[in-house]
């Protein structure tokens, strides 16, 4: 931008703000800045400790009596078991489902009596989350457009946190108990 009599030195010094701002965006303040690094450089080992969390889960709901199926990649039964071995070093996720003996209503019980657990159908986070989609984000649904969508009336949503995994399983187990 070159300065010119018929522009004026304010419109210039305004339009040298603004423009960079329009082509690269807003600069963060320091202290959001500093916020932003601590939580990336912790990104390694909460993902590490996530994915041994949900990996113990899994297992568990495999053994679990008041569980039909469990779908998460890290599983060797799993569709892409493989891949995971292969391009994410087994490391699948943090992200699990499975479903529910007693179908809809055992679902949101099970849901329900969660207590370390959160009921939040947000994924990805620190603290372990929950989420019965036919009784919650699906619920609108019927029963063909359920299926159409991949949700089963029993299925429960697990986004698997750092807490330890003894609360996790000790949360989950009361949890499917309580369901029936």
């Amino acid at each position: 931008m070159v300065y010119t009599e018929a522009l004026g030195p304010a419109a210039f010094i305004g339009r040298a703000r603004v423009v960079p701002l329009r082509n690269m965006g807003a600069a963060i303040s320091p202290f959001n800045a500093f916020l932003l690094l601590q939580g990336i450089e912790t990104v390694p080992l909460r993902m590490e400790r996530i994915c041994a969390n949900s990996l113990q889960v899994a297992q568990f709901l495999q053994e679990h009596p008041k569980v039909n199926w469990v779908n998460y990649a890290g599983l060797p039964d799993h569709s892409d078991h493989a891949l995971t071995q292969k391009y994410l070093q087994g490391n699948a996720s943090g992200i699990l489902t499975f479903g529910v003996k007693g179908g809809r209503e055992a679902g949101a019980r099970f849901q329900d009596a969660l207590q370390l657990v959160t009921r939040l159908v947000n994924i990805g986070d620190c603290e372990s989350l929950a989420c019965h989609p036919a009784t919650t984000t699906h619920r609108q649904l019927n029963p063909e457009e359920l299926e159409k969508a991949g949700v089963s009336e029993d299925m429960v949503r697990l986004s698997i946190g750092i807490e330890h995994i003894n609360d996790i399983l000790a949360d989950i187990d009361q949890a499917l108990n309580a369901a029936g």
